[in-house]
């Protein structure tokens, strides 16, 4: 149960917005790898300000949506067996991506964007996505 953001919208929902970002990802772990998942600096920012405990941002993607996949993010306390290889840290706050999620995000950056109407945790950037949908919930994958 997440309290809203004092925003004009709550922050977790399935939303995904394609955009370029100009900062250069930085390493979460200390052997950056192929499957790292990086953290803006507003994700970082917000992850922390909504965290309790030990709680973490869950990224999950399903299958779904109009071009295929979807991401789906929510605030979890438990790591599973099978995100061993998908936490990922950076001052302070963590991401978790199951093991067969990663393979679809590994290389991507999740980030917190506010807008006017709708504030979100995204994926951007993300390599193994050949392209999304028009209602940015979306997006269909490389061969």
């Amino acid at each position: 149960p997440l309290a809203p953001s004092p925003g004009p919208a709550c922050a977790l929902g399935r939303s995904l917005r394609w955009v370029s970002t100009s900062s250069q990802p930085g390493s979460t772990e200390s052997d950056p790898s192929e499957g790292q998942v990086y953290l803006s600096e507003s994700c970082v920012k917000r992850l922390l300000e909504i965290a309790e405990g030990s709680e973490f941002l869950r990224l999950q993607v399903e299958g779904g949506g109009c071009s295929g996949f979807q991401y789906k993010f929510s605030l979890d306390t438990v790591v599973n067996p099978d995100d061993r290889q998908g936490v990922f840290e950076q001052g302070g706050a963590r991401v978790v991506v199951d093991v067969d999620s990663l393979a679809f995000v590994k290389g991507s950056m999740v980030d917190f964007s506010q807008e006017l109407i709708r504030s979100s945790f995204q994926v951007v950037s993300n390599p193994q996505a050949e392209k999304g949908c028009s209602c940015g919930t979306s997006f269909s994958v490389k061969f």
